[in-house]
């Protein structure tokens, strides 16, 4: 189900999230409406006006705690993609440093490497099932040619360490991407944004039972509030995976030829 919701055009998404809250808030107003009469209408009609703005700030408070996990792991998914594509990057430009033979050997191990996480890595990672159990084997056979290598003067001497460092950036930018890969908004912090927006809906159709085109009015902007800001956080929700998820594109960019 979460897969299914993610991978919808955002369009579709857009409109799935803002019609479910339509729905729910129309459909609140109308029970509300109809349960105003008599007694109970002097009742709902206590409710004080004041009680909208906290909860309000809440709902607010509850949508930036969890924005910012979704912010945080999108930056440092993509510092991560960045980094590996720049380690990968000044590998092979230092392999030029080597005779033809290693240095062809080094550079179509890197393209393998690059092909392998753009065609096999990245749709696992959308999925979540890509785990750090399963090490990249091209770029490990990649680090032992260079472990290999035979340095004839202190450039290559020099070249091999900085090749050596670069893959093992490569192969650490390539865990915490993994990593991240797996994490999204728990469900508790679903659950709570729902239960809150529910509460400012509810306090909203109470405070204005007695006039429902009022109602209407309040309850719509609110709704359209709420939808936009779980649209938002869902659209983000999986760095790997929607129409607006990250590509593998800096690692195509740096592919060797």
């Amino acid at each position: 189900m979460s897969d299914w919701l993610h991978n919808l055009p955002l369009v579709w998404m857009a409109l799935l999230v803002f019609s479910f809250t339509y729905l729910i808030a129309g459909a609140i107003c109308v029970v509300v409406t109809a349960l105003a009469v008599g007694e109970r209408a002097r009742s709902f009609k206590a409710v004080s006006p004041g009680l909208l703005s906290p909860l309000g700030i809440i709902f607010a408070l509850f949508v930036a705690f969890t924005a910012s996990q979704v912010w945080t792991d999108n930056e440092k998914a993509k510092t991560e993609i960045d980094r590996e594509a720049s380690a990968l990057r000044s590998a092979v430009i230092l392999a030029n440093s080597f005779p033809r033979e290693s240095e062809v050997e080094l550079r179509q191990l890197i393209r393998r490497y690059i092909a392998d996480v753009a065609t096999q890595e990245w749709p696992m990672m959308a999925h979540r099932s890509a785990t750090l159990t399963a090490t990249s084997n091209v770029l490990a056979q990649a680090l032992q040619a260079t472990l290999a290598l035979m340095p004839n003067t202190e450039g290559q001497k020099t070249a091999q360490r900085e090749i050596v460092t670069a893959l093992e950036t490569a192969l650490d930018a390539r865990r915490q991407r993994i990593i991240i890969s797996q994490s999204q908004v728990h469900l508790v912090k679903w659950s709570c944004l729902v239960v809150q927006a529910l509460c400012a809906l509810i306090a909203i159709a109470l405070v204005h039972s007695d006039s429902r085109l009022a109602s209407s009015i309040a309850m719509g902007t609110f709704a359209t509030g709420i939808a936009a800001s779980m649209l938002l956080i869902l659209a983000y929700d999986r760095p790997f995976i929607g129409e607006v998820s990250l590509k593998p594109d800096p690692l195509l960019q740096v592919m060797p030829e």
